[in-house]
């Protein structure tokens, strides 16, 4: 019995799978696949525990701080994260997408300088996405994804270099049901990182660049310090040398927040800095101190990026990448062209040009959009105040943020019932698409994913939770919260299409909105929804 054939026992495939995807789940993937999880999976999970004793403890009180066991590493000056990597020395735009074929060539076919495959918050992880997603990825590495819809053609332009690709791997928590070894589900960052890896890094440094990663929802230094075993196993595996892995970090969680220099430490030879991943680091702040009276905030729109705890937070950032020698990357402009309304368009991307230039004016490299026509507008801010392919040199000496920085809850503005119904909507929109297999869904012309979700649903969790009282003088209580949500529920279903969801997302959500019951993420508690593991598919 042979190496590979070694690895597959106990390894079965439980979703369906046809010509083109099995060009994917090879039995030398899969052998990898099984390589991975048999050697990580163990402390992924120990690692997860630690997520839930770390709750365990702010819920105490014991509010989140800099690790005093790590201050040797903050406090020296000497050591730098990787030089940027072909193709990611300027990234002054990226556009993020999911990775279903139209997207990934309208993707790399837009005026930007780097392109983020989303296997995360904006896919649905449905089998069918999550494997298609790497058939597309594949063919479009090898430019050979061009496909007919109907009578329209989407070929990848030929005119100019295309932009720089970027995969995000599912998060740490998030398990692939689909693929199981010994029994047990692969993680969904193993399934995505290493089916990625295995069939394009050599094919990507071939062409000149190489296997870029973006990296989700990480808590801690130590998250990042087994990715970081990860992607030298898999370098090792292949015959690559180490350190031509380049990962980003999503800074998106209060926690990692307080460990920014110990993350770019841990994956320092394979860094390419830290992104503000605001949404779901507003979600973060809501969630980890949920419990707390204290830091109950305002309405969603209140919570911008310029309040204290978010302003820390960029400053920080900022200050802690370009100290390393890494990239600072800026968050998401999330707003889609509204067509039929000259003036409400032209105030929606007046707003993107202004938060742009927040983020080249604080130091930022580079910025993301999530709609190609945005391209225009954060390329022109970008090129105009930053001529330079990067800002590293800008090393935002002056700031100087405390652990109070970072936990300032004091946000100007109100909990309204107008808000309260927002969060409603979002939520229950966003659920219902994920529930039929759409990962990022147009709400009021801003494209939404999970992240905004979370806001929303974690937001309703706490007014509840503590009773608030509206700008109305409403109180929120569970009776309240509950028959807005039926209401919303109610109005969306009848609007929308036959055979709707909306109700199911109900449900569901109705269990989210009481100040009582709390699960970890939506995706993780609506999975089993989307997900089918059927029989043992042949290998």
């Amino acid at each position: 019995m042979d190496h590979v054939d070694t690895q597959l026992k106990e390894v079965a495939i439980l979703g369906a799978l046809n010509d083109e995807t099995r060009k994917i789940l090879t039995k030398e993937a899969c052998a990898f696949l099984a390589i991975l999880h048999r050697t990580f999976n163990s402390t992924r999970k120990a690692l997860l525990q630690r997520r839930v004793d770390r709750q365990a403890e702010i819920d105490k009180g014991h509010l989140p701080d800099f690790l005093p066991e790590t201050k040797h590493i903050r406090e020296n000056d000497a050591w730098r994260g990787a030089p940027p990597a072909p193709g990611l020395i300027d990234r002054r735009v990226e556009i993020t997408g999911p990775t279903d074929r139209k997207m990934v060539v309208n993707a790399l076919n837009s005026d930007v300088w780097t392109y983020m495959a989303d296997f995360e918050d904006s896919s649905a992880p449905t089998w069918e996405n999550m494997v298609n997603g790497q058939v597309n990825l594949y063919d479009a590495i090898r430019r050979q994804v061009d496909f007919k819809q109907g009578s329209k053609e989407y070929k990848l332009r030929t005119d100019r270099t295309l932009p720089t690709l970027i995969a995000r791997a599912r998060g740490w928590h998030l398990e692939e049901k689909h693929f199981t070894v010994n029994g047990e589900p692969i993680s969904g960052s193993l399934f995505d990182f290493g089916l990625y890896f295995f069939h394009n890094a050599k094919e990507l440094v071939a062409r000149g660049y190489g296997p870029y990663f973006y990296l989700p929802k990480m808590e801690s230094h130590r998250e990042a310090r087994l990715w970081n075993d990860v992607f030298n196993l898999a370098q090792d595996y292949i015959g690559m040398p180490r350190g031509t892995i380049r990962a980003t970090v999503l800074i998106e969680t209060i926690t990692a927040a307080f460990e920014m220099d110990e993350i770019i430490y841990e994956l320092r030879d394979h860094s390419s800095g830290l992104n503000c991943g605001r949404w779901d680091y507003i979600f973060s702040f809501i969630k980890k101190f949920r419990n707390h009276p204290g830091f109950v905030l305002p309405d969603r729109s209140d919570v911008t990026m310029t309040v204290p705890f978010m302003d820390a937070y960029v400053k920080l950032l900022i200050q802690t990448c370009h100290r390393r020698g890494v990239h600072a990357m800026g968050g998401m402009a999330a707003q889609i062209p509204i067509k039929d309304n000259a003036a409400a368009n032209d105030k929606a991307m007046e707003s993107v040009r202004a938060d742009k230039l927040r983020e080249v004016r604080a130091g930022h490299d580079g910025t993301w959009v999530a709609h190609p026509a945005l391209a225009a507008i954060a390329s022109e801010v970008f090129n105009k105040y930053m001529p330079a392919p990067n800002q590293l040199y800008i090393r935002r000496e002056d700031v100087h943020i405390t652990a109070n920085d970072l936990l300032n809850t004091n946000v100007p503005g109100k909990i309204t019932e107008d808000g309260i119904r927002k969060n409603l909507n979002i939520g229950l929109s966003y659920m219902e698409g994920w529930l039929r297999g759409v990962g990022c869904i147009p709400i009021n012309y801003l494209m939404e994913d999970a992240a905004t979700a979370e806001v929303s649903r974690s937001q309703l969790w706490q007014w509840t939770r503590h009773n608030v009282t509206t700008a109305e003088g409403k109180k929120m209580d569970k009776a309240y919260a509950l028959r807005l949500l039926q209401e919303q529920a109610d109005a969306l279903a009848s609007k929308g299409p036959a055979g709707n969801k909306f109700q199911l997302a109900a449900r569901y959500f109705a269990n989210q909105v009481t100040g009582e019951d709390y699960a970890d993420f939506l995706t993780t508690l609506l999975y089993n929804e989307i997900s089918s593991p059927g029989t043992a598919a042949k290998l």
